[in-house]
Parts: structure tokens; C-alpha cells; sequence
């Protein structure tokens, strides 16, 4: 019990530190949460640059809003919520939404989903980055972070349908593209 007070401690000392914009404790907290908070960003991102950009500015927001952080709850859970949020914003400015209908997509063999479990994470990453931004954004938002279509809708000011469109174009593609990757290797 005691070690637990004292980490809470320790991350009630840095908040304060953080809030009062000491130099040591932003850089703490920055180094503590980066690697993490990189992949969330990652996800979302085109490229490392894009996600190092979004990252940046998701810190940014972190270090504003600290006074909003709730003492008792995860701060690394809080955190990555702002990048999440961060990550869309950078989407909202960055593309203009596309979509196409339905009946375009294309459905991979289901011998392809042995692929997807034949590939590592960073495959699989990379995979995830040559999808358009908006199925990425999609994808992202509901397989990784598990929101509901009406949220994402809400979110990206597109319809539930769109959505649900998008998500399974998304799907569709990385089949597609883990596949051919798969093929080409020889996995």
C-alpha cells in the first residue's frame, strides 16, 4: 500500500511541477508517456513526421489542460485521449472527406485473413498507414479505439452509414494490401 501512495505521490508532484511549466517535469512526463503516445499517433499519421507533428501538438494541449486532469484516474488513459482527439483534428484539417459507394469495394478471399495473422506489428502498422486518411481515421477509431459508428459520425461530421462504409473499405484494403505483401515474401 505504501508504494502505491507514493507513485500517486510522485505523479501529484509532477502534475503540480507540470502546471507551474517547470522545465523538469514537462520533459519527465513528455519521456515517460512518448513511446506510447508515438503509436497511438503512428496510427493515424501518414508518416513518422506526421505523427511526430501530431504528437508535439497533443503535448502541447496535455501541458494546457493539465488543471483538467482528474487526480485518482489514469493519466495515461487522459493523455491518450487528448492524442486521439489531437490525431483527428490534424485529419479534419488535413483531408477533405472522400468517400465512394459501397458497391465499389472489393471483398479479399477469405484466404487472405491468414495473412493478416502471419504479419507483425510493424507490417501491420505500415499497412494501416497506406490507407486514405479517412478509412484510417475510421478504422482507427473504431477497431482500435472502440467507438461506436454515431461517434465517429459525430466526430467526423459524416453519416453512421459513411461510417460503416468506410470501416469496411478499410478492412477490405488492408486485407488487401497484407495479402499481397504476404504473397510477395512468401510468409
Amino acid at each position: 500500500m505504501d508504494i502505491a501512495l507514493d507513485l500517486q505521490n510522485q505523479e501529484h508532484t509532477l502534475i503540480t511541477a507540470c502546471m507551474r511549466q517547470e522545465r523538469w517535469a514537462q520533459h519527465k512526463l513528455y519521456e515517460e508517456h512518448y513511446g506510447k503516445m508515438m503509436g497511438v499517433c503512428m496510427r493515424y499519421a501518414n508518416n513518422r513526421e506526421d505523427a511526430r507533428d501530431i504528437l508535439h501538438e497533443g503535448f502541447i494541449k496535455v501541458f494546457k489542460n493539465l488543471r483538467s486532469y482528474k487526480p485518482g484516474t489514469s493519466l495515461s488513459a487522459w493523455i491518450r485521449r487528448i492524442m486521439v482527439n489531437t490525431s483527428i483534428d490534424f485529419y479534419r484539417k488535413s483531408v477533405r472527406r472522400r468517400t465512394e459507394d459501397i458497391e465499389h469495394a472489393q471483398y479479399a478471399p477469405s484466404s487472405d485473413v491468414s495473412a493478416v495473422s502471419q504479419c507483425s506489428e510493424r507490417e501491420i502498422l505500415e499497412a494501416v498507414q497506406q490507407l486514405s486518411p479517412v478509412y484510417r481515421t475510421v478504422f482507427n477509431l473504431y477497431v482500435i479505439e472502440g467507438y461506436p459508428h454515431k461517434d465517429i459520425a459525430a466526430q467526423l461530421g459524416i453519416t453512421e452509414s459513411t461510417s460503416r462504409s468506410n470501416l469496411l473499405k478499410a478492412r477490405v484494403k488492408l486485407q488487401g494490401i497484407l495479402a499481397t505483401k504476404y504473397s510477395e515474401y512468401g510468409k
